[in-house]
């Protein structure tokens, strides 16, 4: 009998109350759960409004441990009842440091560990250095009930090292929590398009389905008269080819779900020979800061 996986992405909004935040969460996931889906993705800090957007010192208040976050202790009995897996984006506090991470809920509730955010972005509208530290986990792959799954966190989608990293682990799918929209610096930049590419060349390159579950909607800038960030959804599910099997567009709230049989993908992939044929002894300069 084939082996296979039925991943989940939610694309929704999120205001400024975090138990209504959860809430909504919840619901997705339920109905996720509701039309298969066994590993559900819900978007980047669902917690609150993305609050990156500028410096103020008062948000550093909504981090928490990462046992003991609330999106965490929320859905953990939900995993636990759905039978499903829950990888949950947090802002996270472990002492004086801070981090956006991520922690993986396994469909019996058990909390499998944390992976902390690699590349941190800084620019208009993504002022994430003020916030975060780099993370200090390396990447990280959970053998879950249903799958190997990578995860990494919506910067990290754009870095091939990233994807491949994940891969050479033995991840069977990788899953890209995001939320990312308008570049407040210029009204003309929109990145939607080459957002959702470099994510499909991941799944090219590696043979593996890459799922990507962006927020939506218009979020205005916390104490500012004018201006604001508007998220521009278009979250995904794609196979190994790159193919869009699943897809919403800017403003659909909502699920997305998909079907993939493992035990054909992991014999593709040998059969592709992307990982055979790879000359780590010409690659020294990726891993030199200034080859």
């Amino acid at each position: 009998m084939a082996r296979t996986i039925t991943l989940g992405a939610i694309q929704t909004s999120y205001g400024m109350d975090l138990d209504a935040n959860i809430e909504k969460t919840k619901g997705f996931i339920r109905e996720a759960a509701a039309k298969g889906a066994q590993v559900i993705l819900p978007s980047e800090l669902f917690q609150g409004p993305y609050f990156c957007v500028a410096q103020e010192e008062h948000w550093f208040t909504q981090a928490y441990p990462w046992r003991t976050h609330p999106c965490v202790v929320a859905l953990q009995p939900l995993a636990a009842e759905l039978g499903v897996v829950i990888p949950v984006s947090i802002f996270e506090r472990e002492g004086p440091h801070y981090f956006n991470s991520l922690v993986m809920i396994d469909a019996d509730s058990s909390l499998m560990g944390v992976y902390r955010k690699s590349h941190i972005p800084d620019g208009p509208g993504y002022m994430e250095k003020y916030y975060f530290r780099p993370g200090d986990t390396g990447f990280k792959v959970w053998d879950t009930r249903f799958g190997r799954i990578g995860v990494g966190i919506c910067w990290d989608q754009w870095y091939p090292e990233c994807a491949r990293s994940m891969a050479l682990m033995g991840a069977e799918v990788l899953l890209y929590p995001t939320a990312i929209g308008s570049e407040p610096h210029d009204d003309s930049l929109d990145t939607a398009l080459p957002w959702r590419r470099a994510m499909q060349g991941h799944a090219v390159s590696n043979v593996i389905p890459v799922v990507g579950a962006n927020r939506t909607g218009f979020e205005p800038w916390d104490g500012y008269a004018n201006g604001g960030q508007r998220f521009y959804g278009s979250s995904f599910i794609a196979n190994h080819r790159g193919d869009l099997v699943a897809e919403f567009g800017r403003d659909d709230e909502g699920v997305l779900t998909a079907e993939f049989d493992l035990d054909f993908l992991t014999t593709h992939r040998a059969a592709w020979g992307f990982f055979r044929d790879r000359r780590t002894d010409l690659y020294g300069h990726l891993y030199q800061p200034r080859p």
